[in-house]
């Protein structure tokens, strides 16, 4: 491992329990906020999610403390720019000091987008990122004094405490990135009772989404001991845990490992970034074809390891035993077939395809892939030549119309 200049920083408070969502208006007190946007999106209103956190504001005491002025729920998929412009005038209308985001990665990224533009004044989010990637580092980046909280439904993204907040632009079909230290929450909400009622198949491809985010930052050329710390427990924590949330949505204890297994998957993410060719792909297929980004990086992982072997070999050993695989004295090349393998197992018992058939992807759509991988801004760092990205294509899918 390389030694070079490295920054790591988990800014963001835990809160971490069942209930813990009780805390969250005598938290908002704390820091400064009376009138508080909540953002979500839906669905997550149909399940009851938006009602149960609301509720407990009204339960803190005849208007004195920090109240919601505002519901925003017309957050998509990808967090949208437009939802993102559309929330921010929304809060400046309601006059809200303070954001509580309650949602998967696409309701905490478009808070995230929300508290920038608030900070900056924009009115179009795609101003600040119209070459597709922004990256702020400190002194530059200054505190944005917004206080925020946000309440993870999925156990994914760790949106909640990253410091990149992914806005899809739809002039360009691109998922552009924000990075900023300091756009992640001030404190963030891990209660495994809102996670519960997720869908088995939710469940399944948001915790690969997790687990991609573990392996990319382990086999990033900008880990650190710190990086791997969290990269390997979040993989050993996914291993246990997933299939059981899985196949046993009830399981509290569970649900909790596997959003603390989602944040320390995203930070060892974030400040290991560098080479992130699943995420590369799964950015590029899921703005042209709309597929769930968790559900996309699934979908990649075994098979990008396959065939870019280079970037896996010399972290395999370790990844192999973080999937509880018996390596022993085997050499890398054999713990990564087998790291691969078990990856593929645990595929198959939560009950995730193996390629894209159900999107109907045809063979005029596949034209547009190769191009959207390399303008991707997860391409700089690790760019693939056309004919690998055209190479996994054929394998993600198969079924295109010769």
């Amino acid at each position: 491992m390389k030694t070079t200049l490295s920054q790591f920083s988990l800014r963001t408070a835990i809160q971490s329990g069942s209930n813990a969502r009780a805390l969250v208006p005598s938290l908002f007190a704390g820091l400064g906020a009376k009138r508080i946007l909540l953002l979500s999106d839906r669905g997550l209103e149909q399940a009851g999610i938006v009602e149960k956190v609301a509720s407990i504001f009204e339960l803190t005491g005849n208007g004195s403390g920090p109240q919601i002025v505002g519901t925003f729920l017309d957050i998509a998929q990808d967090a949208e720019s437009r939802y993102v412009n559309d929330a921010a005038r929304f809060a400046r209308e309601i006059g809200a000091d303070g954001l509580l985001a309650v949602g998967g990665g696409s309701v905490l990224d478009t808070a995230k987008g929300v508290k920038y533009s608030l900070y900056k004044g924009l009115s179009d989010i795609k101003t600040a990122i119209s070459g597709g990637f922004l990256n702020e580092y400190f002194p530059q980046a200054q505190p944005m004094n917004i206080p925020h909280i946000a309440i993870p439904t999925t156990a994914g993204t760790g949106s909640e405490v990253s410091p990149i907040a992914v806005i899809f632009n739809e002039d360009i079909q691109m998922k552009t990135n924000i990075i900023n230290p300091f756009i992640n929450a001030d404190i963030a909400i891990l209660d495994p009772d809102l996670t519960v009622g997720l869908p088995p198949r939710i469940t399944a491809f948001t915790g690969f989404d997790a687990l991609t985010h573990a392996i990319e930052a382990l086999a990033s050329p900008n880990a650190t001991g710190l990086t791997d710390a969290y990269a390997l427990h979040a993989i050993r924590l996914i291993e246990k845990n997933l299939p059981e949330v899985v196949s046993n949505g009830t399981n509290v204890a569970a649900r909790s490992d596997m959003l603390q297994a989602s944040l320390m998957g995203i930070t060892a993410f974030s400040f290991a970034l560098n080479a992130i060719p699943v995420h590369n792909l799964a950015h590029a297929y899921g703005a042209l074809f709309r597929i769930p980004h968790g559900l996309a990086n699934a979908v990649f992982l075994p098979v990008v390891m396959e065939m870019i072997p280079q970037l896996y070999l010399p972290r395999a050993v370790e990844l192999a035993q973080a999937l509880k695989v018996d390596v022993k004295s085997d050499t890398p090349d054999v713990a990564l077939s087998k790291a691969i393998e078990k990856i593929r197992l645990m595929q198959q018992k939560v009950n995730l395809p193996v390629d894209f058939t159900e999107f109907n992807i045809s063979e005029e759509d596949m034209q547009h892939t190769v191009p959207a991988v390399m303008k991707d801004p997860a391409a700089l760092n690790f760019p693939m030549p056309p004919e690998l990205i055209a190479a996994i294509g054929e394998r993600v899918v198969p079924l295109v119309v010769k």
